[in-house]
C-alpha cells in the first residue's frame, strides 16, 4: 500500500532557452508541471508567462480542412521538430494547405450555389415555354409593361369581376390543378394601378427580366450553363481527391509536429518570468531522475535541482499509485472515493483483499462464480471496461466460497462425490440453511465486519503517525483510544455471551472502557497539547463539553452501526440460498423442457441480481464502514504532459 515516490523539480534557465526545455520535459514524458508562483511566499518579482499558443491557429486551420473534405485527422504521435525554421515552415505549410483546401471548396460552393439558382429559373421558366416572344425585348417596352407570374385558379376566376376593366385580362400559358401561369399587360400609365388589383388576387410575380431570346432558347442556355458548373463541381472533388492523395501523409506529420509542440508548449503558462529568466517547477519519479537530468545537461544556461516530495508536503505533491498487478484492478475504486494524499496510506491491497473476500462470500456458488469470471474476462478484453478486470477474482473468490458451500448453480448436494472423495466426507462441510450453520453465519459475519473494523483503525494510526497526526493517532475515535474501547468491548462482551468469560469486571470497564472514551472525550485539548498548539484550550468550555459529549454519542452509535452493518455480507449468504430454492421450486413445477428453462433463467436472474447487489453492498461496506475511518482521499492525481498520453485519450 505506497504510492510511488517523487521528486519536486526546480528549472531555472534563460528564456531564449524556454522552448528548448519545455520540449525536453515534455518528450520525457514524466514531468508533471505545477504552478511555480504557488511555491514562493513573495511573488512580486515574478511575472506569470501568459503568451497565447502559437500552434493552435495552425492546427484548428488544419483540423477543420481536412475535416471537410472527409479525412479528419487524429493525432499519431511525432518525432521530434524542435528549430525555428521547422516551426515556420510547419506554419506555413498549415496555411497553404488550408488555403487550397478553402478555395476548392469554395470554387464546389460556389458553383452548388448557382446550380440551385440555375435549377429555380428553370423550374420557372418551364411554365411559359411555347410563348413566341424575346424576353430580352421586354424591358426595353415604353408604352406597355409585362407582368409573369402565377395566379391561382379561384383568383382567374375572381377576374370576372373586372369585366369593365379592359386592362384587366390575364393570358395563361400553363397550368397545374390549383394555378394558371401567364402574364397580364398594361398601359405604362395605368400599370400602378393593375399592379394593386392583381396584388389583392394573390398574383405572385416571376421576374424574368435579365434573360433573353424566347423561353426555349433561355432554357436551352441556362442548361448549358448548369453542365458547366457540373464540371467545376467535378474538377474541384477531382482537385481536392488529388491533392489529398499527393499531400496525405505529409498533412499528417504536419499535424503530428503542430500537436506535439502544443501540448508542450503548454508547460510555459505553469512557469513564470522573472527579468531574462524563468522559472519553472513540476514533479518527477525518483526513479525517473538520473534520465531527466541528462536531457537538461546540455542546456547551457538552465540550473535544476531536486527535492525529495515529503519536503514538500505544504505543496500537495501529486500521487501516481503503485501496486502490485493483483491488485491495481481496485485502484478504480480508490479513485471512485478520492486519490490518497503524497503521504496518505493508499488502501488499495486493502480493499482487494477485502472486496474479492467478502464479494466471495455473498455470492458464493461455484458455477455461478465461473461464469462471473468469464463475464469479466470479456468485459476487459472485448469492451476494455475496468470493472472487468474487478470481476474476474471476484468470479474466483465466489467460486471459492461456492466449493466450501456446495452450492453449483444452486445444486446444493452436487459435490458430495468430491467431498467424499477428496476428504471422506458424507455430506458437504457447510450446510447453509441449517439453523445451527445460519447462526454461525451471522457470527461469523459480525466477526468479520470486528476484525475488518479494527484493522481500519491499526490502519488509521499508522496513517495518523505518518502524516504526523499524534493526537488523532493517539486519542481519535479511530485512534489507539478508539481502538482499545471497541477492541474492549468487543472480547469482554463477545468473550462473555460466547465463551462464558467472566472478564467485564469494574476494573476492566474502568481501564478499558471508560479510560478511552474519556480520551476521545477530550480528544481536541489533548491532541493540541501532544502537537504543542499555542491554543490547545477551547473558547468555551461549556460549549466543548457539550459538542464533545453529542460527538462522542454519535461516535458510539457509529461503533455498533458500523458492526451490525456487516450482518449483510452472511445475510446474503443466506439469501442466494432462498433465491436458488425458489427457482427450484419453480421449475419441479415444470417437466422436460420447461424444467430445464426455468433453471437457465432463473440462474441467469439471480447471477445477474446477487453480483449487482454483492457488488454495490461491498463497496458500500468499504467506503463507508472501512475507508471512513482512515482514508480522506483528497490527493491530486500525477499526470505528466505527455504526448502519447494524449494520443491514447484522442
Amino acid at each position: 500500500m505506497a504510492v510511488q515516490k517523487l521528486k519536486m523539480a526546480s528549472i531555472i534557465g534563460r528564456m531564449n532557452e524556454l522552448d528548448e526545455v519545455t520540449l525536453r520535459c515534455g518528450q520525457s514524458e514524466v514531468f508533471h508541471p505545477d504552478n511555480v508562483l504557488s511555491f514562493y511566499s513573495d511573488t512580486t518579482p515574478f511575472v506569470p508567462i501568459g503568451e497565447d499558443n502559437p500552434y493552435t491557429a495552425s492546427l484548428q486551420k488544419l483540423s477543420d480542412a481536412c475535416a471537410k473534405i472527409g479525412h479528419p485527422l487524429s493525432f499519431e504521435g511525432a518525432p521530434d521538430c524542435n528549430t525555428e525554421e521547422e516551426d515556420r515552415v510547419l506554419l506555413e505549410y498549415a496555411e497553404a494547405f488550408s488555403s487550397y483546401i478553402e478555395d476548392c471548396l469554395k470554387q464546389k460552393s460556389d458553383s452548388e450555389q448557382k446550380i440551385q439558382e440555375l435549377d429555380a429559373s428553370l423550374q420557372e421558366l418551364a411554365h411559359f415555354t411555347g410563348m413566341d416572344v424575346d424576353l430580352g425585348k421586354i424591358p426595353d417596352c415604353k408604352f406597355v409593361q409585362v407582368r409573369f407570374g402565377v395566379l391561382s385558379k379561384d383568383s382567374y376566376n375572381k377576374l370576372a369581376l373586372y369585366n369593365d376593366n379592359p386592362y384587366m385580362a390575364f393570358f395563361p400559358n400553363s397550368s397545374d390543378e390549383t394555378s394558371y401561369w401567364g402574364a397580364y399587360f398594361a398601359p405604362t400609365e395605368q400599370i400602378d394601378e393593375i399592379d394593386r388589383i392583381f396584388s389583392s388576387l394573390f398574383f405572385k410575380r416571376i421576374n424574368l427580366t435579365g434573360f433573353s431570346g424566347t423561353p426555349e432558347q433561355t432554357i436551352e442556355s441556362l442548361l448549358e450553363q448548369r453542365r458547366a458548373a457540373e464540371a467545376l463541381i467535378r474538377e474541384s472533388d477531382e482537385k481536392l481527391k488529388d491533392y489529398w492523395q499527393q499531400e496525405q501523409k505529409k498533412c499528417q506529420l504536419i499535424f503530428n509536429h503542430l500537436k506535439e509542440k502544443s501540448i508542450y508548449f503548454g508547460i510555459r503558462h505553469y512557469g513564470a518570468r522573472y527579468h531574462e529568466s524563468f522559472v519553472l517547477t513540476g514533479w518527477i519519479p525518483a526513479k525517473d531522475e538520473d534520465g531527466f537530468r541528462e536531457s537538461l545537461e546540455p542546456l547551457e544556461s538552465v540550473e535544476y535541482s531536486f527535492e525529495n516530495a515529503e519536503a514538500q508536503l505544504e505543496h500537495s505533491p501529486p500521487v501516481r499509485l503503485k501496486n502490485p498487478k493483483l491488485f491495481r484492478p481496485f485502484e478504480f475504486f480508490v479513485e471512485m472515493f478520492g486519490l490518497p494524499a503524497y503521504n496518505e496510506v493508499d488502501p488499495t491491497i486493502f480493499v482487494g483483499i477485502t472486496y474479492i473476500m467478502m464479494f466471495g462470500i455473498m455470492f458464493a456458488d461455484l458455477g455461478q462464480g465461473l461464469c462471473v469470471s468469464l463475464i469479466g474476462l470479456y468485459m476487459w478484453n472485448k469492451l476494455r471496461m475496468r470493472l472487468g478486470k474487478i470481476l474476474i477474482p471476484c468470479g474466483l473468490s465466489s467460486a471459492v466460497f461456492g466449493f466450501l458451500f456446495g452450492s453449483v448453480f444452486g445444486f446444493e448436494h452436487a459435490l458430495n462425490p468430491v467431498y467424499h472423495a477428496l476428504f471422506g466426507l458424507d455430506d458437504k462441510p457447510v450446510e447453509v440453511m441449517h439453523p445451527a450453520t445460519t447462526n454461525l453465519i451471522i457470527y461469523a459475519a459480525v466477526g468479520i465486519g470486528v476484525s475488518l473494523v479494527l484493522i481500519a483503525m491499526l490502519i488509521n494510526i499508522y496513517s495518523s503517525i505518518k502524516k504526523k497526526r499524534y493526537g488523532n493517532a493517539l486519542f481519535g475515535p479511530n485512534g489507539l483510544a478508539g481502538l482499545l474501547f471497541y477492541g474492549s468491548v468487543v472480547f469482554g462482551l463477545g468473550g462473555q455471551i460466547l465463551m462464558g468469560w467472566n472478564v467485564v469486571t469494574t476494573p476492566y470497564v474502568l481501564c478499558f472502557i471508560v479510560f478511552p472514551l474519556l480520551l476521545i472525550f477530550f480528544q481536541e485539548v489533548l491532541s493540541g497539547i501532544v502537537e504543542g498548539h499555542k491554543h490547545w484550550q477551547p473558547a468555551s468550555w461549556g460549549e466543548y463539553l457539550t459538542q464533545s459529549f453529542f460527538e462522542l454519542f454519535e461516535c458510539l452509535l457509529s461503533y455498533m452501526s458500523n458492526t451490525m452493518s456487516f450482518l449483510r455480507v452472511g445475510a446474503f449468504v443466506l439469501v442466494h440460498a432462498g433465491m436458488m430454492m425458489v427457482v427450484f421450486t419453480l421449475a419441479e413445477m415444470s417437466s422436460g423442457i420447461g424444467y430445464l428453462l426455468v433453471l437457465v433463467l432463473g440462474n441467469i436472474f439471480v447471477m445477474a441480481l446477487e453480483a449487482l447487489l454483492a457488488g454495490i453492498q461491498v463497496l458500500r461496506l468499504e467506503f463507508y464502514e472501512m475507508f471512513s475511518r482512515f482514508f480522506d482521499g483528497n490527493g491530486r492525481p500525477f499526470h505528466p504532459v505527455s504526448a502519447r498520453q494524449e494520443q491514447n485519450q484522442a
